[in-house]
């Protein structure tokens, strides 16, 4: 990303709207921006490889892995709005686990670019389930969009809840139980 190219095109943005770019309060705001979205679209410049690090570790557990309430927050691709809620993550290790702080990364990592809430969960759990070579994963994310929250029909007290489930997750109705009992969800 061309920080410099961005930050005239959000000063042109300010202009377009109705701003002076050169008033004191907004001086600084095209390249303040420009960074924001540097960190918020990073996503695009790693690969999954990259955030989990060899952070892969032999394992004889086989037992279902749980990681609840990861924060997560995005972008919307249809307004570049954000949309943040709560991630949570499951799954059944045959002889590898992760990092447990791979996990919340692998959650930004997909995160970091526009988004729809429906890619976003099963681009983690696609990613937990190559990385691990795992017998199942649960993935089951609630969040607020601002974009329904602000604008449209502004509706604020509205969550999206989606889910994605492979492996065993998927084809095994009681583990998939088991996992939304332990997470808070009732079946």
């Amino acid at each position: 990303m061309n920080r410099d190219r961005m930050a005239e095109l959000i000063r042109r943005m300010l202009i377009e709207i109705g701003e002076d770019p050169e008033r004191e309060g907004l001086r600084k705001t095209p390249d303040r921006v420009a960074r924001a979205y540097e960190f918020l679209t990073s996503g695009y410049r790693e690969s999954v490889e990259d955030v989990i690090n060899e952070a892969v570790f032999e394992s004889h557990a086989n037992n279902m892995i749980i990681c609840r309430d990861v924060e997560v927050y995005s972008l919307c691709e249809h307004h570049m709005l954000p949309f943040f809620g709560k991630c949570h993550i499951g799954y059944i290790a045959r002889k590898k686990v992760l990092g447990l702080s791979k996990l919340a990364r692998i959650v930004d990592h997909h995160a970091r670019r526009l988004q729809i809430q429906e890619r976003l969960t099963a681009q983690v759990a696609r990613s937990v389930m190559d990385t691990t070579k795992a017998e199942g994963v649960g993935i089951v994310m609630e969040c607020r969009h601002l974009c329904m929250m602000m604008r449209g029909v502004e509706k604020q007290n509205s969550v999206m809840t989606t889910s994605s489930v492979l492996g065993s997750f998927h084809d095994d109705a009681p583990t998939r139980n088991e996992f939304l009992t332990l997470i808070g969800r009732t079946t």
